[in-house]
């Protein structure tokens, strides 16, 4: 087990315990949460309580960076949030996530905002299981992309 300090998006910060477990993605399931525009946790499903750890009234209320695994670059992040708020577009990727117990899991998400009468109310997310040939990938990129962000 190790400990680090995961900045997050919107500039908070947390100290985090984390193990090098991968919990897989559980075959035929989707992980589905919905959050308001400033990225709170507002609806999920119980795939997606079961495979964060935390119980749904942890998840509730929450931002939805609770979740963020330090292996992940800030920029996927910023990517995301410009292309579904700002650019009200949908935005497809991979992320690895952290659970509750400092395990870990990856999923292949799409994120679409949700609009009501012409404006964007919040978003819903739609995780299912990721190609591992594309984790493999990833991986190596995204160790790029934190190399250079910890050199700004």
């Amino acid at each position: 087990m190790t400990k680090v300090q995961i900045n997050y998006y919107d500039g908070s910060q947390s100290e985090k315990t984390l193990t090098d477990e991968e919990i897989p993605f559980p075959e035929g399931k989707l992980i589905v949460s919905r959050t308001d525009t400033d990225g709170i946790i507002t609806h999920c499903n119980q795939a997606f309580v079961d495979m964060s750890g935390f119980e749904k009234d942890e998840l509730i209320g929450q931002p939805h960076c609770v979740l963020r695994h330090p292996d992940m670059p800030s920029a996927a992040f910023k990517d995301l949030w410009d292309t579904v708020k700002d650019q009200g577009k949908k935005w497809r990727g991979y992320v690895k996530n952290l659970r509750k117990d400092g395990s870990f899991y990856w999923v292949y998400a799409v994120v679409v905002p949700n609009v009501r009468d012409g404006k964007t109310v919040g978003f819903a997310s739609i995780r299912r299981k990721p190609s591992r040939t594309k984790i493999n990938e990833l991986t190596e990129t995204y160790k790029a992309m934190l190399a250079e962000e910890k050199k700004a």
